[in-house]
C-alpha cells in the first residue's frame, strides 16, 4: 500500500511508521514538525526512518490544503492515517483555537483530498479524554456529547465530521481512541516523561490530586500495531478503543519508575485539574472482535523498558528543552 501518514515525527506517528514499513509499505511521511515540545526529539524519531528505503519524508501542515493537495496528487495514496495532531488537555485551554485548526479543520482537509483523489480508507486518531463523565469501562457506543476541554472538544468534531465524509462519499473511516500511550522517546508533555527525567536529575515532580487518580496506560508498540490493524480493515465507519484495559493509579507507575531508576522521588501535590480525568479505562471488546487485536506490554514491563531508553539516550535527554505547562 501506499500510505500517507500525518504527524509522522510525533511519538506514535513514528513507531506506527515503523510498522508499516516492516510489513513493506510505501510511506510518505508528513509533519510540521512544530515548537510544542522540542523539535529535536522529533528529528530523532525521524533519523531511523530516513534510513528506510520506503519512507520518504515533507514538511507540511494539515492545515495548508493547498500544499496537501500537492501531495496526494504526487503520491496517489491509498489510505491516509491522520495521526497529526494538537495534543494535552491543559494547553489546550492556553491556546483553544489552534487545537480547533489542527486538529478539526486540518482533518476536514485531509478527508476532502480523500473525495477528490478517490482515496478509500481513512484513520483518524483520538483520545479517550472524550469520554469525560461516562461511566467505566469505557465503551465506543457511550454518549460522549460534552466534552469537557478543547482538546476533546476538537477531536469530537474531527470524528463527527470523519462520519459525515463516510455518509456522503464511502469512505471507509476507522477512529482509534487512544488511552494514556507512554514509551520510549515518547512525549515530554506527559507525565511519563517528565517524571522519569526529573526523578533521574534528582528533581522534584509534580502531581496534581493524591495521585489516586487512574489512567488505561497503554504501550506505544501496541498503540502503534492496533493503528496498523486499524487500516488494514474495512469497517464502514467505526470507532474503536485502543487501550490497555487495566487501569492503574498514578502512583502506581511512580512506583515502578522509582523501582527502576533506583531513585526515590520527591513529590509535589497540587490540586487536581477540572479539565482532567479522575479514572480512565478501555473496554477493548471491540478492537477484539473487529480487529483480533489485544495489548501485549503491561505496564511493569513497559516502565521498564522506558527508563532503559532514557539511561542509553540520557545526552539527548538532558539537551531536550524543558516541557512547560
Amino acid at each position: 500500500m501506499r500510505i500517507l501518514l500525518t504527524g509522522a515525527a510525533g511519538f506514535i506517528g513514528w513507531k506506527t511508521a515503523e510498522l508499516f514499513l516492516r510489513e513493506g509499505h510505501q510511506v510518505l511521511g508528513v509533519d510540521n514538525l512544530n515548537d510544542y515540545y522540542d523539535p529535536n526529539l522529533k528529528r530523532y524519531r525521524l533519523e531511523g526512518l530516513k534510513k528506510e528505503e520506503n519512507f520518504s519524508f515533507v514538511q507540511g501542515d494539515v492545515e495548508d490544503r493547498d500544499h496537501m493537495d500537492a501531495l496526494f496528487k504526487r503520491f496517489q495514496p491509498d489510505a491516509v492515517v491522520n495521526l497529526a495532531a494538537r495534543a494535552g488537555v491543559r494547553a489546550s485551554l492556553k491556546d483553544p483555537f489552534v487545537y480547533m485548526s489542527t486538529n478539526a479543520v486540518g482533518t476536514l482537509n485531509l478527508l476532502e483530498l480523500c473525495k477528490k483523489y478517490s482515496v478509500e480508507k481513512f484513520v483518524l486518531a483520538s483520545t479517550s479524554s472524550i469520554y469525560a463523565g461516562q461511566p467505566t469501562p469505557f465503551r465506543e457506543d457511550l454518549p460522549v456529547n460534552e466534552p469537557i476541554s478543547p482538546y476533546a472538544a476538537s477531536k469530537k468534531a474531527a470524528e463527527v465530521m470523519c462520519y459525515t465524509y463516510h455518509y456522503l462519499y464511502g469512505i471507509d473511516v476507522s477512529v482509534v481512541r487512544y488511552f494514556t500511550v507512554y514509551g520510549p522517546a515518547g512525549r515530554p508533555d506527559m507525565s511519563c516523561f517528565i517524571f522519569i527525567k526529573r526523578i533521574l536529575q534528582g528533581r522534584p515532580i509534580t502531581v496534581y490530586g493524591d495521585g489516586n487518580q487512574e489512567r488505561d496506560f497503554t504501550y506505544v508498540d501496541d498503540i502503534a500495531r492496533g493503528t496498523l490493524l486499524a487500516t488494514y480493515k474495512r469497517v464502514g465507519y467505526q470507532i474503536i478503543n485502543l487501550g490497555n484495559n487495566k487501569p492503574h493509579r498514578l502512583m502506581e507507575m511512580i512506583e515502578l519508575i522509582e523501582k527502576y531508576t533506583e531513585k526515590e522521588a520527591e513529590i509535589e501535590y497540587k490540586p487536581f485539574h477540572k479539565a482532567d480525568l479522575k479514572k480512565t479505562w478501555a473496554d477493548i471488546e471491540k478492537a477484539k472482535r473487529l480487529l483480533g487485536w489485544t495489548p501485549t506490554v503491561e505496564l511493569e514491563e513497559g516502565i521498564k523498558r522506558t527508563v532503559e531508553w532514557f539511561k542509553e539516550n540520557w545526552e539527548l535527554v538532558k539537551r531536550l528543552k524543558e516541557w512547560e505547562d
